[in-house]
């Protein structure tokens, strides 16, 4: 199992931050983004707030690929349509190098490393 974990911003304000929650609650996230995130091989994805940063982890198949995820996403109309949606809420990162919103980060520790 691959694991990943990116971080993205969202924009200073409360009620957008509000909206953004809301439309992450159960049953709220479109069927169609659900079935783009399970289709290339996501076994479980989370998503943590404190104050306008979140923290996304993602558990995926060794055959999981974030390239082609993204090219699929790309010819996904309703996954285009829910990016867009987000794109009102959240920001690109200060720190981002090529405009993107989700940056992966680098893993610096593992406990594991240490059995």
């Amino acid at each position: 199992m691959k694991r990943y974990c990116l971080t993205c911003d969202l924009k200073d304000n409360k009620e957008l931050i509000k909206k953004y929650k809301f439309h992450h609650e159960k049953n709220n996230v479109w069927p169609d983004v659900i079935e783009s995130i399970k289709n290339p091989g996501i076994l479980n994805m989370q998503i943590f707030l404190i104050h306008t940063r979140l923290f996304m982890i993602i558990d995926a198949e060794d055959c999981f690929s974030m390239k082609k995820k993204e090219q699929m996403d790309a010819e996904n109309i309703k996954v285009q349509e829910w990016e867009d949606l987000m794109k009102t809420f959240q920001k690109i990162p200060d720190f981002s190098k090529n405009g993107e919103k989700w940056v992966l980060m680098d893993k610096i520790f593992d406990l594991d490393e240490y059995k």
